[in-house]
């Protein structure tokens, strides 16, 4: 497993909402905006209403690859970007968990493979 750096760890502290893709048993990709959790193991939780139900989930039990994309505007002038690109797979869980009330019991935890950031401090 790939680690994070301080800063990548620090920004993922600060967001909530990135895009998950997917690949189907087809191989056509599917991108879906994903609160996510970042774990003191170095892992990412994405948890979700009914998550078991969905197409996400599906395609993750039969492609465990996945990419989860971080990422926000600085600034508009002058133009400002900063996020993280995270490739790596995933494992899918369910049961009780401390993630809150309104997430259903399956979580999709993300082992980071590979970590690529731009427009953070000490990048």
């Amino acid at each position: 497993m790939t680690a994070f750096s301080d800063a990548e760890r620090a920004y993922l502290r600060t967001q909530r909402l990135g895009r998950m893709a997917t690949v189907d048993p087809e191989g056509r990709p599917q991108a879906n905006p994903v609160g996510f959790f970042p774990q003191d193991d170095g892992t990412i939780l994405i948890g979700g209403f009914a998550l078991g139900t969905t197409k996400k989930w599906r395609n993750l039990q039969t492609n465990p690859k996945v990419a989860l994309v971080v990422d926000d505007i600085v600034s508009l002038k002058p133009w400002a970007v900063r996020g993280v690109d995270i490739r790596g797979e995933a494992e899918l869980l369910t049961g009780p968990h401390d993630l809150g009330p309104h997430f259903s019991e399956e979580l999709i935890r993300i082992h980071p493979r590979k970590i690529h950031s731009w427009g953070l401090d000490g990048d």
